[in-house]
Formats: C-alpha cells, sequence, structure tokens
C-alpha cells in the first residue's frame, strides 16, 4: 500500500493534478502523519504494556482554504492509506448529532460531567478522527465543543480536519460565542494548522463552461445535472445508487435531510426547500455549510404560491451572501419564474441575484467570501 506522498506524485505524473506547492506541502505532512500513527503500538497491545504508559501521540491537522484547493482530495489520500485500525472519517455534523445523544445518555446516570464518559467512550472506539469542512452552526455545539476535544485529546485521539475558514473565523458572530473561544485556542496549541488558500479554484475547472439555470425540467435537466454532480465530487457514476444522505444540524435542535451529500456538495428538491415550512435558519445551515448547491423543480410561481416564493427568497438570499455557487433545474428563467403574486416586486431583487449568481466572477468567488 502505498503512502500519501506517493499516491499524490502519481497523480500529478499522470496528468490528473498540476503541481502545487502548497498541495505538496500538506500532502507531505499527511504522509508524515501516517507513518507517525503507523508506528505508535496499537492500545493494549504487548508493546503498549511494555512502555507502562500511554506513547507520545502525534498531533493532529487542521488544514484550511478556499473552496476547489483539493482539501478533500488529499483527505481521501490521506485516509485512504493510513495503515491503522480504529480510524473513522465523519461529517462534522453527523458526529455532534452522535456526541449529543452520548451525552444524554450519560446525563441520565446523573454521575457528574457527562462530557467526560461520552468522549471516553468515543476514544475506546476510535484512535483517528478525520472531518471534512468542520463547520459550527450553532450554540449547542459550540457550547461544548472546548471541554470535548480537550479529553478527546487527552485519551489519545488524532484530529485531522479540514476547513474552507481560519480557526479564528470559526462560528463568527455566532450566538455565545465567548463559551466557543476555548476550542479555537485549543485547535491553535493542540493543532498543527496548514494553509491551502492558493489562487487556482480547481472545483471551477471543473465545472468549466456550463449552464448553471437549465429549463425546463425534465429528464434532460436531471441527466445534465447528475452530470456535473458526479464530476464536481469526483464521486464514482457506477456507485451512483449508494450516494450518501446528510442530517443537517439547524439552530435550534432540528435537523434538515439532505437527499445527497458529498464533499460540501448537496442536492434538495424546491418542494423540500420551500414547500413546507422552512426558514432563515434552515437556509442559513445550508449556506453555511455546503459551497454548492443543487436545486431541482423549481416550479413556475404565482398569486396562490406566495408562501413557497417568499421562502425562495430568502434561500437566495442565504446562498447569495455566502457565495455559494447554484446549480439548479426550472420551468422558467429567472425573470419569468414569478410574474403575478404578493412580494412580485421584492421578488425582483432575487432576480438579479440569480442571474449573477450565474457568471463568472461570481462562480469565480470562494465560499463565504463575503465575510459570512
Amino acid at each position: 500500500m502505498t503512502g500519501v506522498l506517493a499516491r499524490y506524485d502519481a497523480l500529478i505524473a499522470a496528468g490528473e493534478l498540476k503541481p502545487d506547492p502548497e498541495q505538496a506541502n500538506v500532502a507531505a505532512r499527511l504522509n508524515a502523519l501516517a507513518k507517525a500513527l503507523e508506528a505508535v503500538p496499537s492500545r493494549g497491545s504487548t508493546l503498549w504494556k511494555l512502555l507502562g504508559r500511554k506513547p507520545e501521540l502525534p498531533r493532529g491537522l487542521y488544514i484550511w482554504g478556499g473552496v476547489g484547493r483539493g482539501k478533500s482530495m488529499l483527505m481521501d489520500l490521506f485516509f485512504a492509506s493510513v495503515q491503522i485500525e480504529r480510524k473513522r472519517r465523519v461529517h462534522f455534523g453527523e458526529f455532534m448529532l452522535e456526541v449529543h445523544r452520548r451525552i444524554a445518555a450519560e446525563r441520565k446516570k446523573e454521575v457528574g460531567d457527562p462530557i467526560v464518559p461520552a468522549a471516553r467512550a468515543i476514544a475506546e472506539e476510535t484512535r483517528l478522527l478525520a472531518f471534512d469542512e468542520i463547520m459550527v452552526t450553532n450554540s449547542p455545539d459550540a457550547m461544548i465543543l472546548s471541554r470535548l476535544f480537550t479529553q478527546l485529546l487527552s485519551e489519545g485521539v488524532t484530529v485531522v480536519t479540514t476547513s474552507n475558514r481560519r480557526p479564528r473565523d470559526l462560528y463568527k458572530d455566532g450566538l455565545n460565542r465567548e463559551h466557543f473561544l476555548p476550542f479555537i485556542d485549543l485547535i491553535e496549541a493542540k493543532l498543527d494548522v496548514l494553509t491551502l488558500d492558493g489562487p487556482v479554484d480547481y472545483r471551477r475547472d471543473r465545472l468549466g463552461k456550463i449552464d448553471t439555470w437549465l429549463v425546463p425540467n425534465g429528464p434532460k435537466a436531471t441527466e445534465l445535472l447528475s452530470g456535473d454532480f458526479f464530476r464536481l465530487t469526483d464521486f464514482p457514476v457506477e456507485d451512483r445508487a449508494r450516494v450518501p444522505s446528510e442530517e443537517l444540524p439547524v439552530e435550534g435542535g432540528r435537523t434538515l435531510h439532505v437527499p445527497k451529500s458529498v464533499k460540501g456538495v448537496g442536492v434538495f428538491s424546491f418542494k423540500r426547500l420551500c414547500a413546507e415550512a422552512r426558514g432563515t435558519p434552515d437556509y442559513l445551515a445550508i449556506a453555511r455549510h455546503f459551497h454548492t448547491v443543487f436545486v431541482v423543480g423549481i416550479p413556475r410561481l404565482g398569486p396562490e404560491n406566495r408562501n413557497e416564493a417568499a421562502r425562495f427568497v430568502s434561500l437566495i438570499d442565504a446562498l447569495y451572501e455566502h457565495k455559494v455557487k447554484l446549480l439548479a433545474s426550472a420551468d422558467a428563467e429567472p425573470d419569468q419564474l414569478y410574474e403575478k403574486g404578493d412580494g412580485r416586486f421584492e421578488f425582483d431583487r432575487t432576480v438579479s441575484r440569480l442571474e449573477e449568481m450565474q457568471s463568472d466572477e461570481y462562480l469565480a468567488q470562494g465560499h463565504g467570501s463575503a465575510g459570512a
């Protein structure tokens, strides 16, 4: 089994990647970490017992940079090549939902701080925790992260994570952020922070010159969007029946089901997002979590759809402010989507934004670059 650096060099030699000094540096660091993890004796092994103490554990990594810089690709190479047991790669939001369930179960036992035994149980199961695009979007998570990860690290868990934001920008302007700041201090003290933030957006290159707003809805639009999804995510087309879904945490303790979620790309139906009782917290959670969103089945709207139109306006506002790339199928062009009904005047701004979101200038911007 080859290591991270050898796999990365092979991709360059095959012409699938271009030489990139920042990527090469991160690949080298991940390669070194994989070797260090493999050198640590397994818990409970003879070598572990001979040491008479916990072996010195390698420091984890926090890799941050803009959309399309290859963070997930490098994480793929690392996780596939590191030869250890008890390794786990998981969506951060899914992991935190699990943590809250564990804490709730421990709280019922009434035996002190429930975070400590919950973290210890995770450490028993997992030696390496790998997260793609760590994103903190709600106060309940922010309140416990410092204590949770302090305990995980003390129990010998190595953490590797990617993010679109530098540590100091996590949960920016969030509710009760003062309780979150110790987590940032912990990241900077216990993990090596690496930057992968050059100007090249490989995902934008992969999109190429495509139509991001397809009219009308139908089999042809579905086929085109499906191809775009698999090209953007590098997900094997032959595994299309097994594309993972996700339960996205929303402020207030709710979750939003995402039918397809791969590497920061989410797929939704208009009906799920705008015909159901959704609001700003749902749309902000989507905009913060996904750099690219597919919305399929957008219908023509009229006076009888005023609520759906209002929700669609809120959705587009959130996506636009966070510079999320939007690919959609609809029954009409943006300026013909909602021609009559309450709020039609206000909808003009949405039309303008939808048209701008199709431009090369908008698509070239990084996720969250508006300062959200």
